[in-house]
Order: structure tokens, then sequence, then C-alpha cells
């Protein structure tokens, strides 16, 4: 018999546990009338309210009134803290200029980088939290930011420290990605292979010494970086003990997908342009492939990522907002699954575990979170829906009931 006084019990819910065969895109999702018992944060037991009564006498109960009940919500890939605005660039865009266009005049991620090395931390922390609490009231309870619009020492620090300060401001779990290599900053504009250097013997030492990032990330595309150049950040990030992901094959197809799978990356994100060897380089690696529909859509791409073929390779899909400034200004999980669906043609369940257990696995951190399983934080989801497909087909419905973070209900 357990001890109990620090024990609660969440039953009358249908359970959505994220577990391996609970989401098999050919059969439905698989909800179960369970009951999960929380201690010290994390999950006790799952099993029928009658057995966890019986190894927990005395537990408090709370009734979650039939309601479904998931997985809190991962959202594996955002920029979400970022200063400026480039509605403008959006303008220019409905007008006819391309990214790729933008970007090469100074604007795009350039424009960013200006707005944000102006930014205070304090400045960077306040308009990020809008953001961030719009992922909360869908669900999010591990939330990916990457730093990436500072581009020197300093500013990417500040970022980094943004945010931390966030995972203390609010009720959540916050990875922290170090994104040194997302565009060649204005000091060493036309000298990738300069700011590349100084990447590798000054910047990545310094962050990684910082113990502000939990991982690096790359942006391997015409706009930005080549293959090798890549590879030699890469070398640099995991002798200095940050395991890394890569932006890959977003634009066009430069292989990157092969090169985040030959590194052992975390995941590569994006992907519409990924060919058969680099979905099989994935499928062996283990890495996860993380989609990003909200860039897709807001850029209105035509060129469609290789679901099928990641399907029928068994590479995990993750699904992420890629929350940012000027390709996917987006802070809904909810929607980004919708246009997983629609866009991508992923099914309900592959929604599902693209925003828990494969997200989880994108951050590395699979054995802590992502599924409803004992041992793990107890980090839930208490949705008002009769049935798990609506959380991918309502658009703008707001249909959470209550969040629970490592065992604390939101207020």
């Amino acid at each position: 018999m357990s001890v109990t006084a620090d024990t609660r019990i969440i039953a009358n819910g249908r359970v959505w546990t994220g577990a391996p065969g609970s989401a098999d895109p050919g059969e439905g999702v698989s909800v179960l009338p369970l009951a999960i018992a929380e201690q010290h944060g994390r999950i006790a037991a799952i099993a029928p309210l009658s057995e966890l009564q019986a190894q927990f006498p005395g537990a408090g109960l709370y009734d979650a009134g039939g309601r479904l009940v998931t997985p809190g919500f991962i959202d594996c890939h955002t920029h979400i803290v970022h200063a400026g605005s480039r509605a403008a660039e959006f303008e220019r865009r409905l007008a006819g200029e391309s990214y790729q266009s933008i970007a090469r005049s100074g604007g795009g991620i350039l424009s960013t980088v200006r707005a944000t090395r102006a930014a205070s931390l304090q400045q960077l922390v306040d308009v990020a939290l809008p953001r961030v609490d719009a992922l909360l009231g869908e669900g999010v309870t591990t939330l990916e930011i990457k730093s990436g619009y500072g581009l020197d020492r300093d500013t990417e620090l500040r970022m980094l420290e943004a945010a931390r300060a966030i995972g203390k401001l609010r009720p959540l779990a916050i990875a922290t990605t170090y994104l040194g290599a997302h565009t060649v900053p204005p000091e060493h504009a036309g000298d990738a292979v300069a700011y590349i250097e100084r990447l590798c013997t000054e910047l990545i030492p310094a962050v990684a010494a910082s113990g502000l990032a939990d991982a690096f990330d790359a942006y391997c595309e015409t706009v930005a970086f080549t293959v090798p150049q890549v590879l030699r950040v890469f070398q640099a990030a995991r002798a200095h003990g940050l395991p890394v992901k890569l932006h890959a094959d977003q634009l066009s197809n430069m292989h990157g997908a092969l090169l985040a799978a030959q590194n052992h990356a975390l995941s590569a994100d994006h992907l519409e342009y990924t060919d058969e060897a680099g979905v099989n380089a994935l499928a062996a690696a283990g890495s996860v492939a993380v989609l990003l529909p909200g860039a897709y859509y807001f850029l209105r791409e035509r060129q469609l990522p290789p679901v099928a073929a990641l399907r029928h390779a068994g590479v995990p899909m993750a699904v992420a907002t890629d929350c940012n400034p000027g390709t996917s200004p987006l802070t809904s999980i909810l929607t980004a699954m919708n246009l997983a669906a629609v866009e991508f043609g992923l099914g309900v369940g592959e929604c599902l575990a693209g925003v828990t257990v494969h997200a989880a696995q994108a951050l590395g951190l699979q054995a802590s979170v992502g599924t409803i399983a004992a041992g793990k934080w107890c980090d839930l989801a208490i949705w008002n829906v009769a049935q798990p497909a609506e959380l991918v087909h309502n658009l703008g419905a707001r249909p959470l009931h209550r969040r629970y973070w490592h065992g604390q209900p939101d207020p």
C-alpha cells in the first residue's frame, strides 16, 4: 500500500496516453477510460479508478467529467523570443516579392537581428510572454525557444537568458537552442567563412560554457549556410557537448536532411525538398522530422514535404508552430495541427503524436514527457471535446478545460 497524503487522482477522463499504437493513422485514436495518479509532480500510476483507489487510499480526487485527457502539448520549434515586426515584409510578399529577394535586400532575418540587438533582456521577455501565454492556453507544457536573432555573443546570450526567464515566470518547461548559424551577421556581410570561424572558435565555446543552451541549430540553405559550413559548426557544437538539429531543405534540396542524419541530429526541420536519400538517412539515424506547416502556408509554398515517404520509412514526425516574426507568426499549436492535416495530409493520430511523443523525441526529452506513463512528469491537458478529431478539425476554437504542469493545475 502506498503513501497517499500527497497523491491526487485524476479520474473519469477519456485518456489518450500517446503510447505506441494509440495513434495509428489506419485505425484511429485509441481513448481509454483510465485514471491517473500523481505524486510529487510525476505520474505514479495509470489504471482504472478502482485499482488506483485501492493502491492509494485517501488520495485526493479530481473528476475530469468525462473529458478527453492528453499529454501536455510540446511546441518543439519556435523563435518566440525576438523584437521588432516584419509586417511590412508581409506586404511586400503579398505584392509578389519573394522571401529570398527580401532577405538579400537586408530584410528577413537581418531585420529582426537589428531590432533584437537593440532590445534589453526585460524587453525581450515582455514581448515574448503574450506569445507564450497563447500557447499555454492551448495546452502547451513544454516549449522550445531558439536564439539566432543576435548573431553576436552578448545578444545571443541575452536571448537565451530571456528564454530561461520565461520558464521561471510561467508554469512550463523550456528547452533552449542556440541558433548560432542562422544567417551571416551584418558585420561579416559577404564573408560567411569568417563568421563560421568565429562561431567555432569564440561563440560556440562561450555559449556552451554559459550553460544557457540545451542544443545547437543551424540553417542550411541557399540564403544561409552551405553543407561544409554547417558540418564545421556541427563538429564544434558536438565537441562542446551540444546536441545538434537543423533547418533543412526548406527552400531547396541541399541534402540537409542527409547532413542532419549523418551528424546524429535530434531533428531535421521543414524538409519540403528532402529526397529519398534524406528520408532513409533520417530513418536510419532515428532523427525526428519536424514539420512546420505554418511557414509553408505563410510563404505560400507549393513544394510539400515527403510525408508519405517519411511515414513509410518510419521516421517520427513532429509538428510545431515555428513561431517567428517573418515566416510563421503563429502562436497556435492547434492551428499548426490543422495545417499539418489539411496541407500535409497527416491523420488525427499523427497530429496528436506530432505535438506530444514525437515532439518530445525531437528535443531529446522522451524519457520525461510526451506520453502519459508512470514515472514521467504529470503534464496533462484536459479538453472540452467529444472526440480527439475536434482538436485538429476546429479552427479558432479554444477547447482547453484545464492544464496540468508537473502535477499542478493552472489557477
